[in-house]
C-alpha cells in the first residue's frame, strides 16, 4: 500500500469517527432539551399527550431526512453544495461557539434543564384542565418542541455527513445520541441537568466552525495542507482563540464590576 493511500485511509477514518462524534453531541444536546419539554408536559397532562406529540414531530423529521438528505448526498459533489453547506456549518458553528464563550466568560447565564423544567411546568399548569382525549394544548407543546429541536439536529446530522462523505456516519452518532438520551430519561425519570450541556455546545461549535472553514475553502479550491487532516490545524486555532477570549472578557467583567460585586457571573445576562 502506497503512502498516498495510507493517508488517504486515516484521512478517511478520521472524517467518519469526526461525522459520528459531532453528530453524537450535537444531536444529544438538542435531545436532551427535547426531553425536558415531554417530561414537563407529562407531569402535568400526561404521558399519553406528551408522548403522542413527541413521536409525531419524529415521524415529520424522519420523512424529511429521507426527503432532503438523499438527494443532497447525491450532489456532493456539486460547487453549490459545497458552499451552501460549508456556509450554514460555518455559521451555525459561530452561533454556538458565540454562546458558548459567553457563558464560559460569565457574561450569560448557563442553560439551566432544572429551570426550564419547572418553567414549562407552570406554563402546562396555567394552561387549565386537561382535556379528554387528545389534549391540543400537550401534544402542540411536544410537537412543536421535539420538532424544532430536532430540525437542528437535522441540519446537524446532515451538513456533517455531507462533509465527511459518509451520511451513514452521521445518523450513527444521531442513532447513539438519541438511544442514550432516551435510556438515561427513563431512568432518572427528570430533566439530565447534571449533563454539561454548555461543553457539549462549545465542542461542536468549534467542530462546525472548523468543518465550514474548510468546506468553503473547498468549495473555492483552496489547497489545505495534509487535505482533511488541516482541520485539525483549524481546530487548536479556535480552541486558543477562545481561551484567549473567555479570559479577556472574564478580565473585563472583573474590572468592570469590581472584585467585591456581589452580582453573581449568571446573572449579567440571562438573554
Amino acid at each position: 500500500m502506497s503512502s498516498h493511500d495510507t493517508k488517504k485511509n486515516w484521512g478517511d477514518l478520521f472524517m467518519n469517527g469526526f461525522a459520528v462524534l459531532s453528530s453524537f453531541l450535537g444531536t444529544g444536546v438538542e435531545f436532551i432539551e427535547a426531553l425536558t419539554i415531554v417530561l414537563a408536559v407529562a407531569a402535568i397532562r400526561g404521558w399519553k399527550n406528551a408522548l403522542l406529540g413527541a413521536f409525531s414531530a419524529v415521524l415529520v423529521l424522519a420523512i424529511l431526512v429521507t426527503l432532503i438528505g438523499a438527494p443532497l448526498a447525491k450532489v456532493i459533489d456539486l460547487f453549490w453544495v459545497q458552499l451552501m453547506v460549508g456556509l450554514f456549518m460555518l455559521l451555525f458553528g459561530i452561533r454556538w461557539l458565540r454562546k458558548a464563550i459567553l457563558r464560559y466568560a460569565g457574561l450569560k447565564a448557563l442553560h439551566n434543564e432544572a429551570e426550564s423544567y419547572e418553567e414549562e411546568v407552570q406554563r402546562q399548569k396555567a394552561a387549565g384542565e386537561v382535556k379528554p382525549g387528545i389534549d391540543r394544548f400537550a401534544f402542540a407543546t411536544t410537537f412543536s418542541g421535539t420538532f424544532l429541536e430536532g430540525l437542528e439536529a437535522i441540519f446537524i446530522v446532515i451538513t456533517f455527513g455531507l462533509a465527511s462523505h459518509s451520511i451513514s456516519s452521521a445518523v450513527l452518532g444521531a442513532l447513539i445520541a438519541t438511544v442514550v438520551v432516551i435510556l438515561l430519561g427513563i431512568i432518572a425519570k427528570q430533566p439530565l441537568s447534571k449533563i454539561p450541556e454548555n461543553t457539549m455546545k462549545f465542542i461542536v461549535g468549534i467542530m462546525l466552525t472548523s468543518f465550514g472553514t474548510y468546506w468553503l475553502g473547498e468549495s473555492f479550491h483552496v489547497r489545505w495542507p495534509n487535505q482533511d487532516l488541516s482541520i485539525i490545524y483549524l481546530i487548536v486555532t479556535l480552541l486558543l482563540l477562545s481561551y484567549i477570549l473567555v479570559t479577556r472578557c472574564k478580565r473585563a467583567l472583573r474590572s468592570s464590576h469590581g472584585e467585591d460585586s456581589s452580582q453573581t457571573p449568571g446573572e449579567v445576562s440571562q438573554s
